[in-house]
């Protein structure tokens, strides 16, 4: 192969990475795998969590069915984008439109396969959620209320797929789930406030075009003051463990985002907010390995013995 041929193809790859959010496929794989040791699995050795099968076809079926979603997103907001995120267009425009929706249904097909090695119900489960995401995609994000809380359910479900594989009922993990619909739904709000320009252009009827800038800074504050309660709920709770370090952090960085929130009104505001909840998401998955301490000691003692 030439160079520039071998150039042409990187390019491609870079650009169907950059389609994918590769980044976010990546968080994903390692966000279920430490949820399910250090939250759903009763599982005490780690090891046999990591290398079972029906939950690496479950992280699979997600990772093949949440890129396809990124890709008929990328499909639908290609002219939004082009507004709001020229330089992200530009890179993903690399790979012909033909070539993104045949990928869309190769992966739609893999995750609806890799869910069925599981269950016929795990099966169903991904059908569901690919409807989901093509009707968030094509109907859903245009409705303002609508299009933020199903944008914030399909983010989570992927979790959701684990709570059911294990079972796993307890208190803590409703509470820390309300906690993230909360955080997430501020992070859409926030978004849909830093891509207004691009909504207004399309005639996108997202929460901040239909209802104005000041209602959607009301309404995310009143979600940042909601997500208190969780974490009240969450600290009586001793299997938090060290993770409570997390959430004391967690809260001075909302109180912060909320101050800052009321005061912004440029883009490049909106987007610092963004990526600090973004971040502060990404560094929630990594401290899901101090939940419960003594269990991971047990878990560690039990693979030596």
């Amino acid at each position: 192969m030439s160079f520039s041929k071998q150039k042409t193809f990187l390019k491609k790859i870079l650009s169907l990475f950059s389609v994918i959010r590769g980044y976010n496929i990546l968080v994903l794989v390692l966000a279920q795998y430490l949820a399910s040791i250090f939250i759903f699995s009763s599982e005490d050795d780690a090891l046999n969590v990591i290398l079972d099968v029906n939950l690496f076809f479950i992280v699979l079926a997600s990772v093949c069915v949440i890129a396809s979603g990124y890709i008929i997103n990328n499909f639908y907001d290609s002219k939004v984008d082009r507004i709001n995120r020229p330089l992200k267009t530009g890179i993903d425009n690399y790979v012909k439109q033909e070539t993104k929706l045949s990928l869309y249904f190769t992966l739609n097909f893999l995750g609806f396969v890799f869910g069925f090695l599981v269950s016929w119900k795990a099966a169903l489960f991904f059908a569901v959620y690919i409807f989901g995401i093509w009707f968030y995609s094509h109907k859903l994000k245009k409705m303002p209320l609508m299009g933020l809380i199903s944008a914030t359910i399909l983010t989570i479900l992927p979790f959701f797929a684990i709570f059911v594989y294990y079972k796993n009922f307890s208190k803590i993990i409703f509470v820390h789930a309300i906690f993230l619909f909360l955080v997430i739904m501020v992070r859409e709000l926030i978004k849909d406030l830093e891509n207004i320009k691009g909504a207004l252009a399309n005639n996108y009827q997202t929460f901040t075009v239909a209802y104005g800038e000041l209602k959607t800074k009301q309404l995310s504050l009143l979600l940042l003051f909601l997500t208190l309660f969780p974490m009240v709920v969450l600290f009586e709770y001793p299997e938090l463990s060290y993770m409570k370090y997390y959430f004391y952090v967690a809260l001075i960085t909302l109180i912060f985002v909320g101050f800052y929130l009321w005061k912004s009104n440029k883009r490049n505001q909106y987007r610092f907010l963004h990526n600090i909840l973004k971040l502060l998401l990404l560094v929630g998955v990594f401290c899901l390995v101090f939940i419960d301490t003594s269990l991971i000691l047990e878990k560690v003692i039990n693979k030596l013995n």
